[in-house]
């Protein structure tokens, strides 16, 4: 008998309806949500797609990657590129998307130069109420984003980050056993093996961890 709630479904808390698994809920395009990541919102956790990821247009082509075993709170939003202004030019203002002619000689290229790629997420991640992620981010595997924090730049494996624009205020262990931790990926263990040994993964000796894998 396999061990853990049912990956595949919407609330794996069913006395708590406001916990959504992300994977069994995003229908948006060019959306990758890896199992067992869940979203806690007590409003509106099923609208995370429409609500929470902003300005993704599948036309720009970028991505919003999510791992597996993440954590993220209420109103934390991905900002993707399609939030992106022209700034190629004097005027920032979206002229042709109002149309009546004002589209006429806009150069699709001056959108597409402030695309700053894709936005990812590790495994086992924490994103603390309020986060808001801006495009082209990575967040390492095991990083902590501090409620209301502002991301505007890749977060170290890991670490700890607050603020506006969030800025590392630690690391959460030391380097030697972060390389140990990111080698191991406990999160892609089969999930047998995973319910088998939550002792170690939840605890702090590596070596027991190493063992176990």
């Amino acid at each position: 008998m396999s061990l853990g709630p049912d990956p595949r479904a919407v609330h794996p808390v069913p006395a708590h309806q406001r916990i959504v698994f992300l994977r069994n809920v995003v229908t948006a395009p060019d959306v990758e949500i890896g199992e067992y990541t869940y979203y806690d919102d007590p409003d509106a956790a099923l609208l995370f797609d429409t609500r929470n990821i902003l300005h993704h247009y599948e036309f720009l082509g970028d991505k919003l990657v999510i791992g597996r075993f993440c954590a993220i709170a209420t109103g934390a939003r991905f900002v993707m590129n399609g939030a992106n202004h022209a700034m190629t030019g004097f005027s920032t203002y979206p002229f042709n998307i109002f149309g009546g002619g004002w589209e006429v000689g806009f150069d699709f290229t001056t959108i597409a130069a402030g695309n700053k790629g894709d936005t990812t997420v590790g495994n086992d991640v924490w994103i603390g109420a309020d986060a808001l992620i801006l495009p082209g981010v990575t967040i390492g595997d095991g990083a902590i984003i501090a409620a209301s924090s502002v991301v505007s730049r890749d977060v170290a494996p890991y670490s700890i980050v607050a603020g506006n624009p969030a800025s590392e205020r630690r690391r959460r262990f030391e380097p030697e056993i972060v390389t140990r931790l990111l080698a191991l990926r406990w999160w892609d263990w089969p999930i047998d093996r995973i319910g088998r040994n939550l002792a170690a993964i939840r605890g702090a000796d590596i070596d027991a961890l190493e063992k176990a894998a």
